[in-house]
């Protein structure tokens, strides 16, 4: 009972903390005094249309994208200013929207380049067998060239990349996006997967349904603002969400 007092405790700690938050491009406010919060063990997920800012917000936290104004704490530290590799040694990973391989190296090499920042060598052996148990196409294609994968094979090797910095928060853009359906719903069951085994993710998507029907909270952004907020459950059925987000 300890144990699992202990253990719900801590998936209760806050893992990541945004305040106020503003972003802008040159004289265009693209993010407006957002604030949210990912606990620990959670999957959280910011829905909204194309162009709102949840794009923004994810670069915005990778440290890829300056802030004018506001605070991002990871696991009670303040990282604000910090550096993007940084980042990424701290322990937040991202995939990235378009996927962004790196075209001309093998899948195994790009899988490698997501430890860069790793010196454990086992464990980054025995991290990339379980990529491996978890997309067997990439162990298949371990020798071929990133740039001649598929749309969804190249979605798969950026998240089994993103997986080898060995993340505690795991940012994850659009990872629906330009997949056929069939491969879309593949990637969301290895998102929840992922989030069963323990793993801390905050997901960006324009496929609001798929997004909270796996999402333990959700927020809605809408030019840049947070305008809702609530469980995956609760936004699911409410009347605004369904008829902007789920065509209902």
């Amino acid at each position: 009972i300890r144990r699992l007092l202990r253990l719900t405790s801590e998936r209760r700690k806050k893992i990541l903390q945004v305040d106020n938050l503003d972003v802008f491009y040159d004289q265009l406010q693209a993010v407006k005094n957002v604030s949210f919060e990912v606990k620990k063990g959670e999957l959280v997920t910011i829905i909204g249309a194309n162009g709102a800012g949840k794009t923004t917000i994810l670069r915005t936290l990778m440290g890829l994208q300056k802030c004018a104004r506001g605070s991002i704490k990871f696991m009670d530290q303040e990282i604000t200013l910090t550096l993007p590799f940084v980042r990424a040694r701290i322990g937040i990973s991202i995939v990235p929207e378009g996927r962004r391989i790196f075209p001309d190296l093998t899948v195994e090499q790009n899988l490698m380049m997501g430890a860069y920042t790793r010196v454990d060598r086992n464990g980054i052996a025995n991290d990339l067998k379980k990529i491996f148990q978890l997309f067997p196409v990439l162990k298949e294609r371990r020798k071929q060239v990133g740039k001649t994968l598929s749309g969804g094979e190249q979605q798969m090797l950026t998240i089994g990349r993103a997986l080898m910095a060995k993340p505690k928060l795991l940012l994850m853009d659009e990872v629906s996006m330009g997949l056929m359906p069939i491969i879309v719903e593949e990637t969301f069951k290895v998102i929840k997967d992922l989030h069963q085994q323990g793993l801390t993710i905050l997901l960006v998507e324009q496929n609001a349904r798929k997004a909270l029907s796996i999402a333990d909270r959700g927020y809605v952004i809408e030019t840049g603002k947070i305008v809702l907020s609530g469980t995956a459950e609760a936004l699911l059925s409410n009347p605004a969400v369904k008829k902007a987000y789920l065509g209902g």
